[in-house]
């Protein structure tokens, strides 16, 4: 077994409990006026399963990316819905009801969308029909590590409400060691395959993770605080779940690599957005004052 598909489990088991995690602290409500509004449904749906994918795409094709990385980056730009857009759109002053619906129904949608879109741009962009995800499989790993954790917390919630308040704060805990961990792990086992990213490849990372942001705020409407939960919600995309996918489909290549160190670029870019967003408003009344 290579280190790619040894820390394949722990990062399944700590994405399951982190998606249970999340249901736990979603209100039903919150999916329902997501889905309720259908005109900003369809702005989000359009930028994260055709606007970024196409953009991932291009950059890919211009930069002429090894095929392998090429994958990785593609599982990413088919799977939206990560459960850290919340938790940003928060510090960054966001709507989280509407971040936190609009990933319940990525995520929910990605079991459907991701696999066909993947079989469409993985040899489209590559070049080669040898490299192809099992869609099937892909299916089976959404519903396991993603969209069945997610119901059963967001069930909880529901039907005893009580019950999840009084376990959202240990499940949150035992995530953040989870979370740790795996980054831990996956810092030891491909620091050498991390350092050897070449400039370019951190630039075009870079690139990406900014239009994925304009774009999710051009999506958000009019109102700065949709427009900041779209934005975040858009640029997050599903590293925990780019990792299983590729360590059980490409272990041992640089896809597994690709996903890890845009994980890497894309949560720090994330966050130190989301920061520049909680302290603008205090800039704001001090450059008044």
């Amino acid at each position: 077994m290579s280190l790619d598909q040894a820390i394949s489990p722990l990062v399944a088991i700590a994405l399951i409990e982190l998606m249970v995690a999340t249901g736990l602290g979603i209100r039903l409500a919150d999916v329902v006026d997501a889905a309720g509004d259908w005109r900003l449904l369809a702005r989000a749906g359009l930028v994260n399963y055709v606007a970024v994918p196409f953009a991932a795409v291009v950059l890919l094709l211009l930069l002429r990316i090894e095929p392998t990385a090429a994958a990785g980056f593609l599982i990413l730009a088919v799977c939206p819905g990560a459960p850290y857009a919340p938790p940003l759109t928060a510090l960054a002053g966001g709507n989280v009801a509407i971040s936190a619906g609009l990933m319940m129904v990525l995520a929910g949608s990605s079991v459907i969308v991701a696999p066909l879109l993947l079989s469409v741009l993985l040899p489209f962009t590559t070049g080669s029909g040898e490299l192809r995800v099992d869609a099937l499989r892909m299916l089976g790993t959404i519903l396991v590590t993603q969209l069945l954790p997610l119901s059963s917390g967001l069930a909880v919630n529901y039907w005893r409400p009580d019950l999840a308040a009084r376990l959202l704060k240990p499940a949150v805990a035992v995530g953040k060691i989870l979370n740790v961990a795996v980054i831990g792990l996956i810092l030891l086992t491909q620091a050498r395959q991390l350092m050897e990213i070449r400039f370019i490849g951190i630039l075009a990372m870079l690139i990406w993770l900014g239009i994925s942001m304009v774009l999710g705020g051009s999506a958000g409407g009019l109102k700065d605080k949709d427009r900041r939960a779209v934005a975040l919600t858009t640029s997050i995309r599903n590293v925990g779940l780019g990792v299983v996918i590729t360590t059980s489909a490409f272990a041992g290549t640089p896809a597994v690599t690709a996903v890890l160190a845009y994980g890497l670029v894309q949560l720090l870019g994330s966050f130190l957005l989301a920061l520049w967003w909680h302290h603008a408003p205090s800039l704001v009344g001090s450059a008044a004052r």
